[in-house]
């Protein structure tokens, strides 16, 4: 089976969703079948087509970006050769160029899933709401030109806008979540470099410097921690510099998290590669998702996390809540409330209590993996060429 995925931004970018289609990508080369990537060539210095992983990755060149989405001019004439080479097509959403793509799945004869990552929220303001709109208006045509409609969980499902509108359409499948094996001896390096003997607990957090992460809510929540614990810490992971359509918020966290920096209760550490992950969450003693909107789906880093035997304090967002509530591996903290954020993470790092918030990995992994994903992704497409050969 010859399989396209579509989307606008892929790796090197770091998001949930390119780590979600790059694993599924891989995921099904290593189940036999090929598998092509459309997307942007947001970075000059990727090549416009080359081989990764198994993976064939075709990039658009980008004219001029609209916020944090990309104009492609000749994505048209790349997606009408490659639908046209393809079996099966997979579209990830949010994307603003997928309903022209779903339309030529449609009109070729190629069976199409449509995979709902999160909602698209820009800041406030009269551009920001018309191109929000615009691109509420392309999801929808995707998702009436798509076969089928993927989310994360029943959860999510249930209760986003988008979702709710093709429900009849709805497949759940569980996302991709994998931790490469790091020996111990990497996870102490980890914490030798970051000076982490002693120190404690440490609150770690992976994620862009951006609005909905809710990095806000964890810097007003830190007060009420230092006060128990004076020598907590907070471990960032994730891209915090020049963030796409973030700059003013992060202008806006400034002088707290200079004054944090100072005092050495907060640490930057940049975009990890996954042996670096690996090393960084068996030294958390809790990650936080403290996400405010349905920009976030699911949050796949606390899976990561409880591979590793590290807790997770998840907002109660649809979705998001759910790893938490699957496997009693941390608690869920209402949306936005720094207090009870605070109060959260008292109770998790407690030593007295915290081996209660743990369970064995073969638990978790067994929910998910990038295996499973695939498989469900594979059976889906088979299911629809059989029905599309039938019809």
């Amino acid at each position: 089976m010859k399989a396209l995925v579509v989307l606008t931004y892929y790796r090197p970018h770091t998001s949930g969703l390119t780590i979600y289609a790059e694993r599924l990508a891989r995921g099904l080369v290593a189940r036999g079948h090929a598998v092509t990537v459309l997307t942007s060539r947001f970075d000059c210095s990727c090549p416009p087509e080359r081989m990764e992983d198994g993976v064939r990755v075709v990039r658009a060149p980008v004219l001029f970006r609209v916020s944090k989405g990309a104009v492609m001019p000749t994505i048209g004439w790349l997606a009408t050769r490659l639908v046209y080479e393809h079996d099966v097509i997979s579209l990830h959403l949010p994307q603003f160029d997928a309903a022209g793509v779903g339309l030529r799945g449609r009109l070729l004869g190629r069976p199409t899933v449509l995979t709902y990552h999160c909602d698209l929220r820009l800041p406030p303001g009269p551009f920001n709401w018309l191109v929000n709109q615009v691109v509420h208006g392309m999801n929808r045509l995707a998702g009436l030109f798509s076969d089928r409609v993927v989310a994360y969980t029943e959860d999510f499902a249930a209760h986003s806008p988008f979702l709710q509108l093709f429900h009849r359409k709805i497949e759940v499948i569980p996302p991709p979540v994998e931790l490469p094996a790091v020996e111990v001896a990497a996870v102490a390096a980890f914490a030798e470099a970051h000076r982490l003997d002693g120190a404690g607990p440490v609150i770690g957090m992976a994620a862009r410097l951006a609005a909905e992460k809710g990095v806000g809510v964890l810097l007003d929540a830190l007060p009420r921690v230092l006060e128990v614990y004076p020598n907590a810490r907070v471990l960032f992971a994730g891209q915090y510099r020049d963030v796409m359509g973030e700059e003013a918020y992060a202008q806006r966290l400034a002088p707290q998290l200079q004054r944090y920096q100072e005092q050495g209760r907060w640490k930057f550490l940049g975009v990890l590669d996954p042996q670096q992950m690996a090393a960084f969450y068996p030294n958390l003693d809790v990650l936080v998702v403290p996400s405010l909107n349905s920009t976030e789906s699911f949050g796949l880093v606390q899976v990561e996390g409880m591979l590793c035997g590290t807790p997770s304090i998840a907002s109660d967002l649809p979705g998001v809540r759910q790893p938490v509530l699957q496997t009693g591996m941390g608690e869920v903290t209402p949306i936005g409330d720094s207090q009870a954020l605070a109060e959260a993470i008292l109770r998790v790092v407690d030593g007295q209590s915290r081996q209660r918030y743990v369970r064995p990995r073969e638990e978790i992994a067994a929910r998910y993996s990038t295996e499973r994903t695939a498989e469900g992704y594979e059976a889906l497409f088979e299911r629809l060429l059989r029905e599309r050969r039938r019809g």
